[in-house]
């Protein structure tokens, strides 16, 4: 069943029924400790690279704060500054954002910067949203650690009304709107957001309100079954995505290996184990390469040349033919 941002440019290329495609996290390098180097000519020759590849999606993080506790800060830019340079620099790769911390940023700024980026970059943004789980950060935002599942349900609301209407009234324990208007307004009205983990929600209402949902690396048994829960609660399609830290190796038959999050692995294990995924009815899977001990280039390359061939990014095409 076609999903109603079937003609959504970055939806349509990273999603569609009984398909799985491969996007990659910023920052596009290895790293130890929690800062990346964020060599600025590097990463967008690799973004520009990533789509020559047929790579379906980037996608960047919301990391407000450097808690030294947790022990990384993604690509270190404000996602919406560094999401509006990738999108100058790139023309069909959609954009992702795994994900915005819409407990700490006030709904209608997260509903603008949202509908900037997917406006400038042609209709590619894919809004993958959060509540945000660092102690650190909440009272740094003078922000009730126990109300986040409430502002995390106001935010979505918001931000899909202001998007939808001309001239919308709004009551909210953070927004009371009843003369303004935001501009600008999203081409379809509207844009895809996806929930990540639970966000303190119910599986119930994750279907129910949102465009998909994104998960965490879990044991094979387990994300099929989540995912068979989550196929049974939602009407039209919905895609199913998730991360994965991969640690390519040069021998292509490096048995896996499990580091955080993901594995050390060769290629051809890899393509096997993101095959199991598809089968479990995964749709996207995000690669992070944090823990990659080989150049980045050469990771890319390899993984555009080899692994990508199996699981494509979307085209008009392929819709089409479906």
């Amino acid at each position: 069943m076609m999903n109603r941002f079937g003609k959504h440019k970055g939806f349509s290329r990273m999603f569609q029924e009984n398909h799985l495609t491969l996007g990659l996290f910023f920052p596009l390098e290895s790293y130890e400790g929690s800062i990346p180097k964020m060599n600025m000519e590097k990463q967008i020759k690799l973004a520009k690279r990533a789509e020559e590849l047929n790579f379906a999606a980037l996608f960047v993080r919301d990391v407000p704060l450097h808690d030294p506790n947790f022990g990384d800060v993604g690509q270190i830019y404000d996602p919406w500054v560094y999401l509006g340079y990738i999108a100058a620099h790139t023309e069909n790769i959609a954009l992702g954002t795994a994900s915005i911390i819409l407990t700490l940023r006030h709904p209608l700024h997260v509903a603008k910067a949202a509908a900037s980026i997917d406006k400038i970059s042609g209709e590619r943004l894919v809004l993958g949203v959060a509540t945000g789980d660092r102690p650190i950060e909440f009272p740094a935002f003078s922000i009730d650690f126990e109300e986040r599942g409430t502002l995390f349900q106001e935010a979505i609301s918001v931000m899909k009304k202001t998007w939808a209407e001309n001239f919308p009234t709004i009551q909210s324990p953070r927004v009371d709107l009843s003369s303004g208007d935001l501009l600008p307004k999203p081409r379809l009205s509207d844009i895809p957001v996806l929930v990540t983990g639970h966000s303190s929600q119910s599986l119930e209402w994750i279907a129910e309100n949102s465009d998909g949902w994104l998960y965490y690396p879990r044991n094979l048994r387990f994300q099929a079954e989540l995912i068979k829960n989550w196929r049974s609660l939602t009407g039209q399609f919905k895609p199913f995505s998730q991360s994965l830290y991969v640690d390519l190796t040069e021998d292509p038959n490096h048995a896996p290996v499990p580091i955080h999050l993901g594995f050390r692995i060769g290629r051809n294990p890899l393509i096997e184990f993101i095959e199991s995924l598809k089968m479990a009815g995964v749709n996207h899977v995000i690669i992070n390469l944090k823990y990659g001990r080989r150049p980045v280039e050469e990771v890319i390359e390899e993984l555009g040349e080899e692994v990508l061939p199996h699981f494509p990014a979307l085209t008009g095409k392929q819709h089409d033919a479906s």
